[in-house]
């Protein structure tokens, strides 16, 4: 069946608008994906209306979470116009009382905001009045400081990975085995006594001594990039690669199934950049966790990126290993004899009572010194005194 010249048709334009709704509804999608649904348009055709749809979606889909998303976009996006513009009010929950809209229809609702449909002019308010409901549409900053990061929508979720790399990370400096002369010191800096003698005739006026330089602890980052901390890694990327640019020694690694060295892209300037080349980098994300291997791996591998028992590790996962136990076990005993502090930042902690009784958890929760919450910009903001707390304990 012949679709029509796409230079004078509006199908063309209406499967691009729909990919542009979906992006604003936070899947994932490219210009070569929406090439292959205009494809797949022409070869089902548009005698079927299911047709049409599971065609678009084998080619538009590719993550288990966005296809719901998918079926209520595609619904009310190719219907009439008049339609699709009362969306908002058809998506809210009919039952009586204070029920939140569930995530997938918040992401559906803003994704087919009339300002933002393409290719469709807003009616004028004197040919119709419609009214929406912008609960979803604008939030206050307060409301954002204390909104769990899986909760955001796509367009909250831009603006909080913006303001979380504003979030600055303070870690205690340390006293290094490095010296430098000044005031106060253990040692005499016996070359400047000398130099300072000959200054003066011989004479012993001033005795400079040799302090001990402070410098930021070296920081390894084990960061989780399973299918559960999906959102989470992203976004706690941006706040660590902004936050710790002033470090000398920094290491990140991502781990699911294995280990993926990230320190090369973390030492790109911009966040963007750095974001881009780490998901070209790992190769298993959205997948499991087998946080035991991956601490193998960095036993046999990367044990070097441990400077003597002074780095600070963060583990960023929830805990749900898939692997044995006693391998995690014996790999968390190891890092923690050779490394300062061993802190595990866990957004379940979001939840009141959580309690870590996943057997990966559990074992993670025995070895780590501290749990600390990240699940949010107000616990980010709090990280760095907390992790200041723990060193002095």
């Amino acid at each position: 069946m012949q679709l029509g010249d796409s230079r004078s048709g509006k199908l063309a334009d209406n499967i691009t608008g729909f990919g542009r709704a979906l992006r604003r509804a936070g899947v994932r999608l490219d210009s070569t994906r929406m090439g292959l649904a205009q494809q797949a348009a022409q070869i089902v055709g548009l005698g079927s209306r299911g047709d049409l749809s599971a065609a678009m979606e084998a080619v538009l889909i590719s993550r288990e979470q966005d296809r719901l998303v998918f079926r209520e976009l595609f619904d009310a996006y190719f219907r009439n116009p008049d339609v699709a513009n009362k969306l908002l009010s058809q998506l809210l929950p009919s039952a009586e009382g204070k029920a939140e809209p569930s995530k997938r229809r918040a992401r559906v609702r803003e994704a087919l905001s009339p300002q933002k449909a393409f290719g469709q002019n807003l009616p004028k308010a004197a040919d119709k009045e419609i009214e929406f409901d912008a609960a979803m549409t604008a939030s206050s900053a307060e409301r954002l400081k204390h909104a769990d990061f899986n909760t955001l929508s796509a367009s909250e979720y831009a603006l909080v990975e913006r303001l979380a790399r504003e979030v600055p990370l303070s870690l205690p400096h340390m006293p290094s085995r490095r010296s430098r002369p000044g005031a106060h010191g253990a040692r005499m800096h016996w070359p400047g006594v000398m130099q300072a003698a000959a200054r003066h005739g011989g004479e012993l006026l001033h005795l400079p001594r040799l302090a001990r330089c402070e410098e930021p602890l070296p920081l390894l980052v084990l960061v989780d990039v399973s299918g559960s901390m999906e959102r989470y890694a992203r976004l706690l990327l941006s706040f660590l690669h902004a936050a710790t640019q002033t470090h000398k020694r920094r290491d990140v690694f991502a781990f699911g199934t294995h280990l993926t060295d990230l320190s090369a892209a973390f030492r790109m300037a911009d966040a963007d950049a750095m974001l881009a080349t780490a998901s070209a980098q790992i190769a298993d994300f959205a997948g499991g966790t087998r946080l035991g291997d991956s601490l193998a791996t960095l036993r046999t591998q990367h044990a070097r990126r441990l400077v003597g028992r002074r780095s600070l590790v963060l583990v960023i996962s929830d805990g749900l290993d898939t692997g044995e136990p006693q391998d995690l076990a014996r790999e968390l005993v190891w890092l923690k004899g050779r490394c300062r502090r061993l802190l595990w930042l866990n957004p379940l902690l979001r939840f009141d009572g959580y309690a870590p009784l996943a057997r990966g958890a559990s074992v993670l929760h025995q070895q780590a010194h501290a749990m600390l919450a990240v699940h949010n910009l107000s616990r980010l903001q709090d990280l760095a005194a907390s992790v200041a707390a723990v060193l002095r304990r």
